[in-house]
């Protein structure tokens, strides 16, 4: 008696334990649950679709496996009934085939489908911001083409105006994340990798590397501040009038492996990004999908 008290505490603990543990993951901490824009409103949906789909199966699933467990336990006076002869049914293999295929096409389609349309931001927002993102040790580095600026660990963007990261790395291989913005996407040394975000409403989203580089990791977060365009427009007038310059020496001392502060420079050295992507071989050409340099 004593022993199985203590079993059935044993359980009721574990399963307290878990419950709060989930009770402190409220929805407003999950970025991905509340998009700014319509890449990560599309992913979230995919996302939601995915999850109602799989608990098609997933649910019966954990139902059937608790009855099962308790219908046909070892005990005393069992009367659950027992056929050593029973091999198939040909019903029941099409219910347990059939719809696991049905839901896989389902999330076939819609992933691919998605999955292209992502690829390109849409033709009618317009021609998009190009922003070029540098992952070095442990911060961030971008810079607009358009203006002749640059930041560190932070952007400002236009809300309504496609962005187009432009994506490399002079530092171990990385990862581009905004999760209120979109998806990620790597930045490799020799590459120039390309995604495109657009938030929709003012705010300020926070990014961070998402894949293991190092010492400082933990501290490559950064933040992307989304203006209307007037400010934006304002804000990068001012960063060219009263901001420091970026030098070639400035950036060999940037390069070097630390943290560092929100920092914003009036101009940087021209042809820098394709520098750092030819360096290691890479090439770095207009990209026809977008038409930027």
């Amino acid at each position: 008696m004593r022993h199985a008290l203590l079993r059935h505490a044993r359980r009721w603990i574990a399963a307290l334990t878990t419950l709060g543990c989930a009770g402190g993951c409220t929805p407003e901490q999950v970025l991905l649950l509340h998009p700014a824009g319509p890449v990560a409103r599309t992913e979230r949906d995919i996302i939601l679709l995915s999850i109602g789909l799989v608990s098609i199966v997933v649910v019966p699933v954990i139902v059937l496996l608790g009855y099962i467990v308790r219908r046909f336990r070892d005990r005393p006076g069992n009367d659950a009934p027992y056929q050593p002869d029973w091999s198939e049914s040909p019903w029941l293999e099409v219910v347990w085939w059939g719809i696991p295929i049905v839901i896989i096409g389902i999330l076939a389609v819609a992933t691919v489908r998605q999955t292209f349309a992502l690829t390109r931001p849409p033709a009618a927002s317009g021609p998009p911001l190009t922003v070029q993102v540098t992952s070095l040790n442990w911060k961030w580095l971008f810079q607009y083409p358009e203006h002749g600026i640059a930041t560190v660990n932070y952007c400002e963007i236009p809300v309504g105006r496609p962005v187009e990261f432009v994506l490399t790395s002079n530092a171990p291989m990385n990862s581009f994340w905004v999760p209120q913005l979109g998806g990620q996407e790597y930045t490799m040394a020799g590459m120039a990798m390309r995604l495109w975000l657009q938030a929709d409403k003012p705010g300020t989203y926070y990014g961070h590397g998402a894949n293991f580089s190092g010492q400082g990791f933990a501290h490559m977060h950064f933040r992307v501040i989304a203006v209307p365009q007037p400010a934006f427009a304002r804000w990068a007038r001012e960063v060219q009038a009263h901001a420091p310059a970026l030098t070639w020496a400035g950036y060999q001392r940037l390069v070097q492996p630390g943290l560092a502060r929100e920092t914003a420079y009036s101009s940087y050295p021209p042809g820098i990004f394709a520098h750092l992507v030819e360096q290691e071989g890479g090439m770095y050409m207009k990209h026809p999908a977008y038409g930027t340099d």
